[in-house]
Formats: structure tokens, C-alpha cells, sequence
């Protein structure tokens, strides 16, 4: 017979923290634990045992260390039930191998997944509530089965389902999702049955990368996108499902998916679905930022190649819509180039152009640098590059100074290399969904594509951004200056020309970066010498920039 542990601070006889049960626990042992509130972490390796709230709702489990799982289950055989978790920046519940049952628990991340399942787990999630969180339920190369679950406002994703994951979800309720309801991508045998997903901000139910599932009688409505989308290469089958008040066609199939949609005993789609060949495009958006484009100071020859890539893009979609070849265009450009030559700003326009023309569902843009993609240990990095990619998940991923990735960090293990092959078969696996841009100085860069064989070929275009000429810098400068209500005074166009010609201009040179900091150092110049004029200043003296202020900046 199973040995039970009784824990609570006020009774005599009884455990004070959980902690000290799971020490005292045999195998099997049952740990019920008393209504409070518990600020410990719990973690659980290689154990077999249950750990139940004595009074189901009237446990409460918090950790006091920001960056660890409030309950961390590794390699065991563990029962939860009747408990409220409580995580922060990670889940509230880690589940990593072993098998877990959690009944009737609540668990809420603010800045994490609610429930975090991986590493070969196996997982049964039944009459739990998620809600207020970063994420809902990631499952990860574990097997689960989620019934009668309900999630609600949820940050981004509500329940991911990826790489080798299987999962059912049955009878569950997803309840405003700030992006998707049910995401699966380079999932296993997987389905969702008899669920109700609804006020999400982007599709209902998303399924991507060589992913099946089966999709059986659900309620998919009020989403900002469509009620369900199937990528390309995916296959599965969506049946007697209904899709309400979405965004059109309320079931996107994509070209090249294998899925079948079946009504009944007919095999009819659903209202609303379509299986499409041509996206949708916005051209009146597309004119606006091509103007954008074209306001911009300097930077001719990006212009042009940014112009041709554009109307290569719309002719193939235009050409896909009338039943003509394309060929297959990759979105993934290298951008060189000194420092504060626009490339961030140009990336996001073009990812911006590839929503408006339909290629891309967002315009999403993720920024990240070396240390958003190398891990500290094996595995970690390929976790991080990963992580990454959903980020971007239907925009830009814009990957800054990417030569860093090619060079040794110097300290022990190095795992760049790691990131680089990890970069090449996702930019492979997620062409059509995310836009991939790194940028560095230019001989550096040719580094960064010789560290792998593949990683050139991924890329359509390498455009050069030039340095700015100092006339190009004085009209960045009064371009700056105006965006923060000011002006520039008598005179101060050829001071700042005369500056900008004779500065030196090395490799650190940071253009626009440089036209920028000297303006801040003018504002605090002329903030001094404005204090010190004895009287209120006038509206134009508070607006001009003059050569006073600028002698006293470069003197800085």
C-alpha cells in the first residue's frame, strides 16, 4: 500500500514544505498536501509519485527564483492534481522524459509556456485550466493527450504541437490567443477532435512543415485570421468541422497540400473553404511602401535591387493565379554593408512588402544577434534557433553582425557552427514562412557564407549598402532634426557638411548612427546655453539648432 505524506506548515506531525516530503517519499509514495500557499520550487527526478492538493483549488504553488520552473519533472512517473501553479519567466509545469498525469490543475506563466512538455515525455493533461501566460501548452518530442482543457488569454501561441510531437486534443476550449489557437509544425501523428477554438488573433488551427493531423468536428469562429490553414506539404485530414466569422476563406489549403476535407459522407469542404494557387495582394499598400522606399536618403542601388526583387515577386504571383509556371524564388537576402546604412530599416520594409503582396501572412519582424541564437551546451542552440524561427513565424528574422556566428567565442565550447547548420535546414524547412536577412560589414560576410556549403545557395540576392556621402549625412541630419521638432539654424547645413567631410571615416564608422549622436550632443549644448540666456527662451529659440551648439558638440 502506497505510504502518504501529509504536508502543512500549522499541523503538528505533518511536513512543513513539500520539499521536505519529496526527500522523506519511497517509491510511490502519495503527497497530499494541505490548503496554502507553497513558495518553493518542486522538482521531481526519477520519482514515482502522486502529489494532490488535500482540498481540490485551495493549493497554491509559487517559486521564489524568477528562472526556474515552478514544478520540474525529469525521468519520472509523477501524478499532479488539484493544484494552482504559478511561473514567471519559465512554466509554471516542466515535464522532461517520463510520463506525467495532471488532473484538475491551473497553471499560469506570465512570460513562459503555462505547461512545457519534451525530451521523449509522455503526458496525459485532463480538466486543467491555462490561462495568462506567454504561451498555453508546448508539447516537443513527447507523446500527450490533452481532454477537457481550457486555455485562455494567452500572449502568443495557445497550444504548440512540434518537432516529432504527438498529441490529441479532445473536448478542449482555446479562448483568446493573441496569435494562434492550435499551432502544429514538424508534428507526428497528431489531432484535434470535438475542440472549440475561438478570438484568436491570427488563424484558429495552424498546421505547417510535413505535418497531418486529423481535425475532426471542431468549432473554429471569431478569429482574426482563418479559421484553419494548411501548409504546403502537409496532408491530414479536416472533417465535419465549422468555421465562423474568420477572416477569408475560412479553411486555407495551401498548393502542394495533401489534405482532405470531407463534409459528412460527401466530399465537400466546409463554407467558406478553398484550396488556393494565388494569394492576395494589396497593391494600393504595396505603392505606399515602394514611396517609402523611394523617400529614403541615398542608398540608389538597394533601391533598384529592392525594386526588381518586389517585381519579380508580383509577376510570379500574377502568373501562379493564371495557371502558369513560376520558378521557386527565395525570400532570404544578405544585406552588407558599415554600420547605420539603413538595413534595418530597409528589412522591415521589405518584410512589410512581402505581407502587402500576399507572400508572407505578417509583418512580423524579429531581430536577434549572436547571443539570441548560440547555446551554452549541447542541444541548447538548435532549442534557441528554433525558438527563434516561431518567433519570426510569418515576417522577418533579421539576423545582425551574422559573421559573429562563423568566429570562435573564445571561451571553451563554441556552438556558431552549430547555429549556422541549424540556420540552413530551417531556412530550408520554413521558406515559405519566414524571410531571413543577416547583415554584417562586407568581408566579413563572405566568411559567414563559406561556413557552410549550403548556407550561399539559401540566399536570392546580396545587396551592398553604401556609405553615405556627407551631403547625404547634412539631410539625414535635418531629416532627424525635424522628426524631433527641431531646426537647423543659419549656416549649420555647411558647418555639418564641412564636419561630415573631414571626420574620419574608418571602418567603425557608423553613418546615420554618427549624424544621430551628434544631434544629441547639439540638443545638450544648445539645453545649456539656452538655460543660460536669464530668460524664458521663445518657441523658435527652443526649435533651433545653431553653430554654436554645434562647435561645442564636436568639442566633445
Amino acid at each position: 500500500m502506497a505510504r502518504t505524506l501529509l504536508v502543512s506548515p500549522e499541523q503538528r506531525g505533518a511536513l512543513p514544505t513539500i520539499r521536505d516530503a519529496l526527500e522523506a517519499a519511497d517509491d510511490g509514495a502519495v503527497i497530499s498536501i494541505a490548503p496554502g500557499e507553497y513558495e518553493e520550487p518542486v522538482h521531481i527526478r526519477r520519482k514515482r509519485v502522486t502529489i494532490s492538493a488535500r482540498e481540490p483549488g485551495t493549493v497554491t504553488i509559487r517559486s521564489p527564483f524568477r528562472d526556474h520552473p515552478t514544478v520540474s519533472v525529469v525521468d519520472g512517473t509523477v501524478e499532479l492534481s488539484g493544484l494552482a501553479v504559478f511561473g514567471d519567466v519559465r512554466p509554471a509545469i516542466q515535464i522532461s522524459g517520463g510520463s506525467a498525469q495532471i488532473f484538475d490543475c491551473s497553471a499560469t506563466a506570465g512570460y513562459a509556456a503555462a505547461i512545457s512538455i519534451g525530451d521523449g515525455a509522455d503526458v496525459m493533461l485532463r480538466g486543467n485550466r491555462i490561462s495568462d501566460s506567454q504561451c498555453g501548452l508546448i508539447v516537443e518530442n513527447a507523446d500527450g493527450v490533452v481532454e477537457i482543457c481550457e486555455l485562455q488569454d494567452i500572449v502568443d501561441d495557445a497550444v504548440i504541437v512540434r518537432l516529432g510531437a504527438r498529441a490529441a486534443l479532445r473536448h478542449c476550449t482555446v479562448r483568446g490567443a493573441g496569435f494562434r489557437g492550435v499551432y502544429m509544425y514538424q508534428a507526428g501523428g497528431s489531432s484535434i477532435e470535438r475542440c472549440d477554438i475561438s478570438q484568436t488573433g491570427e488563424a484558429g488551427i495552424a498546421v505547417a512543415d510535413q505535418t497531418s493531423p486529423n481535425i475532426v468536428e471542431c468549432w473554429v469562429h471569431d478569429t482574426q485570421g482563418v479559421g484553419i490553414s494548411v501548409g504546403r506539404g502537409c496532408g491530414g485530414v479536416i472533417e465535419d468541422c465549422r468555421v465562423e466569422n474568420a477572416a477569408s476563406p475560412g479553411v486555407l489549403i495551401d498548393e502542394g497540400a495533401r489534405t482532405e476535407v470531407r463534409r459528412g459522407a460527401e466530399s465537400k469542404p466546409p463554407v467558406g473553404a478553398t484550396a488556393t494557387s494565388g494569394n492576395k495582394q494589396d497593391q494600393e499598400k504595396i505603392d505606399e511602401l515602394l514611396a517609402e522606399l523611394d523617400g529614403m536618403i541615398g542608398l540608389t542601388g538597394v533601391k533598384s535591387e529592392v525594386r526588381a526583387l518586389i517585381d519579380e515577386i508580383q509577376v510570379n504571383e500574377w502568373r501562379r493565379s493564371e495557371g502558369l509556371s513560376v520558378n521557386a524564388v527565395s525570400n532570404h537576402l544578405v544585406f552588407t554593408g558599415a554600420p547605420g546604412t539603413g538595413k534595418t530599416t530597409v528589412a522591415r520594409t521589405y518584410g512589410n512588402l512581402l505581407k502587402a503582396l500576399g507572400i508572407l501572412p505578417n509583418g512580423r519582424f524579429k531581430e536577434v544577434s549572436r547571443r539570441d541564437l548560440v547555446g551554452q551546451y549541447i542541444g541548447h542552440t538548435v532549442e534557441k534557433a528554433a525558438s527563434a524561427f516561431d518567433d519570426a513565424r510569418g515576417g522577418v528574422l533579421f539576423i545582425d553582425e551574422a559573421y559573429t556566428l562563423s568566429r570562435p567565442s573564445g571561451g571553451g565550447a563554441d556552438f556558431g557552427q552549430e547555429a549556422i547548420d541549424t540556420l540552413v535546414k530551417l531556412m530550408e524547412d520554413h521558406r515559405d514562412e519566414v524571410a531571413v536577412i543577416v547583415a554584417g560589414y562586407t568581408s566579413e560576410m563572405g566568411e559567414f557564407l563559406a561556413a557552410n556549403p549550403g548556407l550561399a545557395s539559401r540566399f536570392a540576392k546580396t545587396l551592398e549598402f553604401e556609405n553615405y556621402t556627407p551631403e547625404q549625412l547634412v539631410s539625414i541630419s535635418g531629416h532627424l532634426a525635424r522628426g524631433d521638432d527641431y531646426l537647423l539654424g543659419d549656416d549649420l547645413d555647411l558647418a555639418l557638411l564641412e564636419w561630415f567631410t573631414q571626420v574620419d571615416r574608418d571602418a567603425n564608422f557608423g553613418n546615420a548612427r554618427e549624424a544621430r549622436k551628434l544631434l544629441e550632443r547639439m540638443r545638450k549644448s544648445q539645453s545649456t546655453r539656452l538655460r543660460n540666456l536669464g530668460r524664458r527662451p521663445s518657441r523658435d529659440e527652443l526649435r533651433t539648432l545653431s553653430l554654436d551648439d554645434l562647435l561645442d558638440a564636436i568639442r566633445e
